[in-house]
């Protein structure tokens, strides 16, 4: 399974590890995900969700149904 947000699309990056001496070496920058349950109230359940960090904060600000809102109409749940 890919390590990637289930609200946002948010996954892995690639960059550089960089020595002292400036050498490059690939590395790659894991997002910080976490499985978590949510109360969805408007259907009375509960839903499982492996979202981000940072997407736990923007439910917590936004509310669960906006964040939502905004996954299906870009695509990321259907």
């Amino acid at each position: 399974m890919s390590r990637v947000c289930d609200l946002t699309g948010k996954k892995a990056m690639v960059g550089n590890n960089v020595s002292h001496a400036m050498n490059k070496t690939k590395r790659k920058f894991s997002v910080n995900l976490v499985k978590k349950r949510f109360y969805l109230a408007e259907e009375d359940r509960w839903i499982t969700l492996r979202v981000a960090a940072s997407t736990i904060k923007t439910i917590n600000k936004n509310g669960l149904a906006a964040v939502l809102k905004d996954a299906k109409a870009n695509g990321f749940i259907k």
